[in-house]
């Protein structure tokens, strides 16, 4: 039997108008659809390609209604959104991923026992809701890192403590943003080889396509580049491949989704996060790939099939972190890149610039990753960004 499918000229929500959220906006009107933006934020980048736009907090009983009776599904651009109003919306609608998987996902220390229980590797951890509990912990030893279990992103909200000494001060900070039912989770500091990840997109008949193995490298928590294919075996690239179709499965997921792992020295593989969307380490998609992550988010999200994922060139992702968009948006620097062959400037819309905020990101595509990651360093030297 068939599934429903949602015909473009229908019009798709997206909660959440970050930069996620408007390259989905975009690839759902290239495809036909309106789309509704629901964000506080009056100036989040998504509302600039949106039919339709609530500004208003998710808590409003009102806005909810009025979201409900204007969409015919809905999906959401960060994990951080309230799984009760994607509980609320689904029982009218199609929401993908669904409200039960982003309640697993919201949750860090949830998220790891559901991979453990599931046969999926994960780092040592567990989770504490007090932060007196922080310096009794002796099941992990030193160095180790504390996050909390839910709403942090991009280094927020996540301490490393090198030795027992480090503990008084993260417990300081614990308690001065200690509020009734917080959690945080501490998780053993790995020295990993690489850090790896993949997207895969899996529809509503279980229909399942996994993108090439990536390598990351971050800097303060923040994703600093991207390389695609990933310079791993054959063998460990089909492996990442398995666990991830794996862990999209135990999940009965629907949608795109962004399986982050680290490659140990003696070749074990461990599931660090799970994203129920599309990711910042698959930005390479937009310009290298046939189907981007994006459209595999409207594809998944309309009953649609899922798209060939074939890589049309290697690449090199770059991301722009605050004042380093100013670089690249001045007169030389806007002719040095544009200049060299195989470059894409993606710019966000962001109006205020802050420190670590994304602002934009750059891909470097070349007939190997080895041109890629060369162009790509003599941008970064030429333009005084700091190595990843």
């Amino acid at each position: 039997m068939s599934l429903p499918v949602i015909a473009p000229g229908a019009t798709l929500g997206v909660l959440g108008g970050g930069q996620l959220g408007a390259m989905f906006a975009v690839a759902a009107r290239r495809m036909g659809y309106d789309v509704a933006v629901w964000d506080p934020d009056a100036e989040a980048p998504a509302h600039q390609f949106a039919g339709y736009s609530l500004i208003t907090p998710f808590s409003d009983v009102a806005a909810r209604k009025d979201f409900a009776q204007r969409v015919r599904a809905v999906t959401y651009e960060w994990e951080n959104v309230p799984g009760e109003l994607c509980e609320q919306l689904e029982r009218e609608m199609p929401v993908r991923p669904s409200s039960r998987v982003l309640r697993v996902i919201q949750d860090r220390i949830e998220q790891k026992t559901f991979l453990r229980a599931h046969g999926l590797a994960v780092p040592g951890f567990y989770g504490i809701s007090r932060p007196e509990e922080l310096g009794r912990q002796t099941l992990l030893g030193y160095p180790l890192i504390c996050k909390t279990a839910t709403a942090g992103y991009d280094g927020k909200g996540q301490w490393t403590i090198g030795r027992v000494e480090d503990q008084a001060a993260v417990q300081q900070d614990l308690t001065k943003a200690f509020r009734p039912g917080s959690r945080w989770i501490l998780e053993e500091y790995l020295s990993f080889e690489r850090e790896l990840s993949i997207l895969v997109a899996r529809g509503a008949d279980g229909t399942t396509r996994t993108y090439p193995v990536v390598e990351n490298i971050h800097h303060d928590g923040i994703l600093r580049q991207t390389t695609v294919p990933a310079d791993v075996p054959a063998a460990v690239a089909e492996q990442v491949a398995t666990m991830a179709r794996e862990a999209v499965q135990a999940l009965d997921g629907v949608g795109v989704f962004c399986i982050e792992l680290f490659l140990m020295g003696d070749g074990r593989l461990l599931v660090n996060e799970v994203a129920p969307r599309p990711h910042n380490s698959g930005h390479y998609s937009l310009d290298a790939c046939t189907v981007s992550q994006f459209e595999q988010q409207v594809r998944t999200l309309c009953g649609l099939p899922l798209g060939e994922v074939r890589l049309l060139s290697p690449a090199v992702m770059l991301n722009l972190i605050g004042d380093e968009v100013s670089q690249v948006t001045t007169t030389p620097g806007m002719q040095q890149l544009l200049s060299e062959p195989g470059a894409a400037l993606h710019l966000y819309g962001k109006r205020a610039i802050r420190p670590k905020r994304k602002m934009g990101h750059i891909t470097f595509l070349a007939s190997t990753c080895a041109e890629a990651l060369a162009t790509a360093r003599a941008f970064r030297s030429h333009q005084v960004l700091p190595n990843p």
